[in-house]
């Protein structure tokens, strides 16, 4: 079978061979249609654009920098591979923080070189010391809200309004809210969120922490928690519900009989812990399916509204009637 070419295409099309190299190497060059003709019968005949020449063309790297502030946290390895699928044939270079925010403006200078552009998922650093850190960069924020840069987060607030509602139902009328890392923003808005549901609820809400967003944190969440009337809780995320849930076994309490526990994130673990975790399902997969769109389509110094995504709760084994 003949090597299928740009020049190939161009003769089938009758079109100027430019105009074909045009659409793959500045397709915004190239009027609608011809361009989406172009694109049809390139992919009937298999053609593979040469990746190099067109990186060479176009000034582009073809790869994408991802910024996690800690790869051991459950959440972000679904969201890794989904922004890695996302983003196609482009490479995506990962850098961990290794929970350090200190450690983030010098992984992001690393990066700008070798990438088109940077998603900055759950980012813990303060907003002026990011922005510094990516200059011109072009950047997109997953799960916080940056201005002026382009943020897409999974809200949770509806979902935890169910949460809550869901608890009082089952008779819970004194509850806890197990707060996430001191400086985290998703913290503080699942906070806000959880208060902003009591304030309008027949119930009390204890406030704990800030915890770290592990499972030692959530270890030291249930002590605190042990020291209140309170019969059910809110967790930051799952990684720490599972840390309460074994804090309260090691003091001879059991979920849900006992306690009822609410985590967010819905990541395998509380599909696995016993008893399976009532949780938030956070939309992963289109979270990051729309960070890539918008790393593609965005200018720097262009001004974004953020964009909200929500969760949805899921209930499981964790959360039952008061006792």
């Amino acid at each position: 079978m003949a090597k299928v070419t740009i020049y190939s295409i161009a003769e089938e099309l009758g079109v100027h061979p430019s105009t074909v190299s045009r659409a793959f190497s500045r397709p915004e060059l190239v009027k609608d249609d011809v361009r989406e003709r172009i694109l049809a019968v390139a992919q009937r005949l298999g053609f593979q654009p040469n990746r190099t020449a067109r990186r060479l063309a176009t000034g582009s790297t073809g790869s994408v920098g991802l910024l996690v502030p800690d790869i051991t946290n459950p959440f972000f390895p679904p969201l890794v591979r989904a922004i890695q699928q996302a983003a196609g044939d482009d490479t995506v270079i990962l850098v961990d923080a290794e929970g350090e925010a200190d450690r983030e403006p010098s992984l992001i200078a690393r990066l700008r070189a070798q990438v088109d552009g940077v998603i900055l998922a759950s980012p813990r650093s303060a907003d002026r010391v990011l922005l510094d850190a990516l200059d011109t960069t072009p950047a997109v924020v997953v799960n916080r809200i940056v201005p002026p840069l382009p943020s897409i987060v999974g809200d949770v607030s509806d979902a935890l309004r169910a949460a809550g509602d869901h608890l009082t139902a089952l008779g819970h009328s004194r509850l806890a809210i197990i707060t996430g890392p001191a400086g985290s923003w998703a913290a503080s808005a699942r906070r806000d969120a959880v208060r902003a549901w009591a304030e309008s609820s027949p119930v009390e809400l204890i406030e704990l922490g800030p915890f770290d967003a592990t499972y030692e944190g959530g270890r030291a969440g249930a002590a605190a928690l042990l020291n209140t009337d309170a019969t059910a809780a809110f967790a930051f995320d799952d990684l720490t519900a599972c840390g309460v849930i074994a804090g309260l076994a090691d003091a001879g309490m059991t979920v849900p009989d006992d306690f009822s526990i609410v985590g967010c994130d819905d990541v395998l673990l509380a599909q696995v812990v016993t008893p399976t975790l009532s949780t938030i399902s956070m939309p992963t997969v289109r979270l990051a399916d729309v960070a890539v769109g918008m790393l593609r389509a965005t200018d720097v110094g262009e001004a974004h509204e953020p964009t909200h995504l929500p969760g949805a709760f899921v209930t499981r084994g964790s959360t039952a009637p008061r006792s």
